[in-house]
C-alpha cells in the first residue's frame, strides 16, 4: 500500500482490512505509510457516518410527509418508523458527536427534496403539497395513532 487511491479504494472495501494493513505496517516499522491509512480509514468511516446519518432523516421525513399527507393511511407501522429512525440517529450522534444539529441543518434541504420525491413515489405518485419540515415537526411532535385510527387499521 502505497499511493491514496489504493488506501481509499480498501478502506471503502473493508474498514477491518484496513485497520489490519495498517497495524501490519506499524508492526513493521512504517510509520508513515501506516499514517496515510489511518488518514483514509478515518475519512472513509466518517463518510460512512454522514450517509447512514442522511439516510435515516430521509426516511424520517418520508414517514412524516406520508403522516401527514395521508391521515386516512396512518398504521402503527409508520408510527414505529418515526420513532425508530429517531432512536437510530440518536446513535449516530452519540457515536459521532460531530454529526449534531449543525450537520442535520446543512443537509437539511436536500434531504427534504429526497423525502418529498420518496414518499410523492410511496403514495402512489400523489403530490406532497409540503413546502418544508420544521425541525420541531421531523424531532419533537409525537406521532402516535389514536384508538379509533387504530381500529381502522386492524379492520
Amino acid at each position: 500500500m502505497s499511493t491514496k487511491q489504493d488506501w481509499e479504494w480498501l478502506a471503502a472495501g473493508s474498514e477491518y482490512q484496513t485497520a489490519v494493513a495498517i497495524q501490519q505496517l506499524l508492526e513493521e516499522g512504517k510509520v508513515i505509510e501506516a499514517n496515510q491509512g489511518l488518514y483514509e480509514l478515518i475519512e472513509s468511516m466518517g463518510k460512512s457516518k454522514r450517509l447512514a446519518m442522511k439516510s435515516q432523516l430521509i426516511r424520517l421525513m418520508v414517514h412524516i410527509i406520508k403522516w401527514k399527507s395521508q391521515p386516512e393511511r396512518r398504521g402503527s407501522s409508520w408510527a414505529n418508523t418515526i420513532f425508530l429512525a429517531r432512536q437510530e440517529i440518536e446513535d449516530i450522534y452519540e457515536e459521532v458527536p460531530s454529526l449534531n444539529r449543525d450537520f442535520i441543518e446543512s443537509v437539511w434541504e436536500q434531504c427534504f427534496q429526497k423525502a418529498v420525491k420518496q414518499a410523492e413515489f410511496e403514495m402512489r405518485k400523489a403530490k406532497c403539497h409540503l413546502l418544508s419540515l420544521s425541525w420541531s415537526e421531523v424531532f419533537e411532535e409525537e406521532y402516535i395513532l389514536e384508538d379509533n385510527e387504530e381500529n381502522l387499521e386492524q379492520n
